[in-house]
């Protein structure tokens, strides 16, 4: 019974929270969100994305209400009182950021044979908005390993920032967040190993790409090839 109540105190905070964030977007910036069909309505699935401010975790949040994401967020944040609480609300599990957790593999991939989708963000840091850094293979091994669909995903305009967008609303010349989910990234055809890895990166962070202007693709522009 308690876990029960736990579990469903965490789904109201989650759509509590959710909910607050898609008030304040729409209160504060231009929100445009395209492709949310792509994503699957039930079944477990690997959503990749761009990474640009430390809001994007709940703004994709607000941006596919149909599914709760869950996300990796590093070690450190859950063991801030009521943050790591909060964290953990929003659906977050803990990664280490130095050398390669196997722990949170795993728990990445139960929760995709759960049903669960997951939220990884490939470049492994921030952009601050600027062009796409290279991909880590992480997202593309539990991609692999998984076997469900995978999503890629482009943020642009998140990066806010505080007091500013107070005054930007007042003189109505709010950000512009674009937020676009893509079709599935086809990865059936490759193996599990370290080759098969490194090929799947790409695949996710051209597919990324495509969904971005091109002065924001990076390395991963195909027009330059």
């Amino acid at each position: 019974m308690k876990r029960i109540s736990l579990g469903l105190l965490i789904l109201v905070v989650y759509k509590s929270l959710t909910s607050l964030m898609r008030l304040a977007v729409f209160a504060f910036a231009k929100w445009d969100v395209s492709g949310v069909e792509h994503i699957p309505e039930k079944q477990g699935c690997v959503l990749v994305s761009n990474h640009v401010h430390i809001i994007d975790p709940p703004l994709l949040a607000a941006s596919s209400p149909g599914r709760r994401l869950r996300t990796m967020a590093k070690q450190e944040l859950f063991s801030l009182p009521l943050i790591g609480w909060i964290f953990t609300a929003y659906g977050a599990y803990s990664v280490k950021r130095n050398g390669r957790d196997l722990r949170a593999l795993r728990e990445s991939l139960r929760l995709i044979s759960t049903g669960e989708a997951i939220l990884l963000f490939v470049e492994g840091t921030r952009s601050g908005g600027g062009p796409l850094q290279s991909g880590h293979g992480g997202a593309a091994l539990i991609a692999l390993k998984s076997g469900k669909p995978v999503i890629p995903v482009s943020i642009q305009g998140s990066n806010i920032k505080f007091p500013h967008i107070f005054f930007q609303w007042i003189i109505h010349r709010r950000p512009h967040i674009v937020v676009r989910f893509g079709p599935p990234v086809d990865l059936s055809n490759i193996e599990a190993n370290a080759t098969g890895v490194s090929e799947a990166t790409d695949q996710i962070m051209y597919a990324i790409a495509d969904l971005l202007p091109s002065n924001l693709r990076g390395p991963y522009d195909r027009s330059v090839d």
